[in-house]
């Protein structure tokens, strides 16, 4: 069946690993004639003049010079989620394309990604997996147990929708809440998760037991925590990163979690994404040293169990 009366929508794939959801197709059928990258492809010279829209899930298809080129008629990209460093935006609208992202639709997802990854953290939960399951652990640390998360001080690095989410969240668990932002909340809302402002990153990352990064990748937000914000932190605060990989120094994260200058990191995203299986300092679990072994606890009577990193 042809389009008909429909515009035509561009997407990577249906399925997949980078393809849109199964579940997606009936609704955007009811709106757009689907096309797929290989359809494309197959018959660029015909096809590009259809498409009007383009539908990027998972960053796909990447959007280039060429690929714009070949879409004299597109109108409009639509970004499945709020980052959009991943395009050319000058590049987009010299095209005369608008573009369209979705700020708010992940907001409550991404904050409860947040929220597991700091109990799991917290609550040591990967490590204790994997001591339940091997066949050669007899005994650990008493330290296997984790930190409260009940009256820990938690630092939120970037209080938009989804920071502001998760400060809600925060609060139902009794946490004490410190954020920092480039523009302050109104007090109202302050006072509805019980969050205190930091002018400075610096202030909220001495005193975070958690610090939670949730900002935009920009070139102001690039490498944003490094070594000196790592040494500033708390020997025993976590680190979780659920905004992007490069906000990150990574080789600073792995130096500070194999000294004990952190205790922890738990992190949704890495640069570069997925991490390549070896070799991967973040992904081995040789080296680490354990909370006890960084308090300088002696090593007799104990077992050295990896750091969690989530």
């Amino acid at each position: 069946m042809e389009g008909g009366e429909l515009p035509w929508l561009l997407v990577n794939e249906i399925g997949g690993i980078r393809g849109i959801l199964h579940s997606h197709v009936p609704f955007l059928k009811k709106h757009f004639h689907l096309i797929t990258m290989k359809e494309f492809l197959e018959n660029r010279k015909d096809v590009g003049k259809k498409v009007q829209a383009i539908y990027l899930w998972w960053h796909k298809p990447v959007i280039d010079k060429e690929l714009l080129q070949s879409l004299p008629n597109l109108k409009v990209i639509a970004n499945s989620g709020v980052g959009m460093d991943h395009l050319d935006l000058k590049l987009v609208a010299s095209f005369g394309v608008k573009m369209a992202n979705a700020p708010r639709a992940v907001s409550s997802s991404t904050a409860d990604t947040g929220m597991a990854l700091l109990l799991a953290s917290a609550r040591r939960l990967v490590e204790v997996h994997n001591i339940s399951i091997s066949q050669s652990m007899e005994y650990c640390e008493a330290d296997i147990l984790g930190v409260k998360v009940t009256g820990a001080t938690l630092g939120i690095v970037g209080m938009g929708s989804i920071g502001y989410k998760i400060a809600l969240r925060a609060k139902a668990f009794e946490m004490n809440i410190l954020y920092h932002n480039r523009t302050r909340r109104k007090v109202q809302e302050e006072q509805a998760v019980g969050a205190t402002y930091c002018k400075t990153i610096d202030s909220l990352l001495q005193q975070a037991d958690f610090v939670m990064l949730v900002v935009s990748l920009t070139p102001q937000t690039h490498k944003l925590i490094g070594k000196r914000e790592l040494e500033l932190m708390k020997p025993t605060a976590t680190l979780i990163n659920i905004s992007r990989g490069a906000v990150v120094d990574q080789e600073a994260l792995v130096a500070a979690l194999q000294s004990g200058v952190i205790g922890a990191a738990a992190l949704d995203v890495t640069s570069p994404e997925p991490l390549p299986r070896l070799p991967s300092l973040l992904l081995s679990r040789e080296g680490w040293a354990s909370p006890a072994e960084a308090r300088g606890v002696p090593a007799a009577g104990r077992k050295l169990v990896p750091l969690p990193l989530a």
